[in-house]
């Protein structure tokens, strides 16, 4: 599978799960480019037919909400490049390792991971959510608190006297 063609399908993935349809990805798009894709254009590069700059793969990025390396995944067996084929475990070393000047273990990765986790938990419709859910056990543990002091304020049994 040609590079172009494993991003292709990560768009298309992201897009889809996302509820975007080509024109509105392209629209999307705009708002970090000079001017929006067309659906067409969309259309392309999910089909892996274009080459993509580095700022239209940030636009996608931003647009799908999601990170550039995550566009590059892909289960395909090998991948083609112009001057030949790669294993997959090359490719994803290529994503994961920077070298000698890459921080140990992977925790360039992980401060990444936790700052895109900080961004979504930072949407509103999240934060929204997160206050239901404060409120909601609020409530759980006025209730519960309820109960146990009508349960120490009851009658003893029959049984009991």
């Amino acid at each position: 599978m040609r590079v172009e063609e494993a991003i292709g399908k990560q768009i298309a993935r992201f897009r889809e799960a996302r509820h975007l349809s080509l024109t509105e990805l392209g629209e999307a798009m705009g708002q970090y480019l000079d001017r929006p894709w067309s659906r067409q254009a969309v259309h392309q590069a999910e089909r892996g037919r274009r080459a993509f700059t580095a700022a239209e793969l940030t636009a996608i990025a931003l647009a799908l909400d999601t990170s550039v390396p995550a566009l590059f995944l892909t289960d395909a067996e090998q991948i083609e490049l112009p001057g030949g084929t790669i294993s997959p475990e090359e490719y994803r070393g290529i994503l994961l390792y920077a070298g000698k000047d890459a921080p140990l273990d992977g925790v360039d990765e992980l401060i990444v991971a936790l700052h895109d986790i900080g961004e979504v938990l930072s949407r509103p419709a999240l934060a929204r959510l997160a206050r239901i859910g404060a409120v909601a056990e609020q409530v759980a543990g006025v209730a519960a608190e309820s109960e146990v002091a009508a349960s120490t304020h009851r009658e003893p049994a029959r049984s009991e006297r």
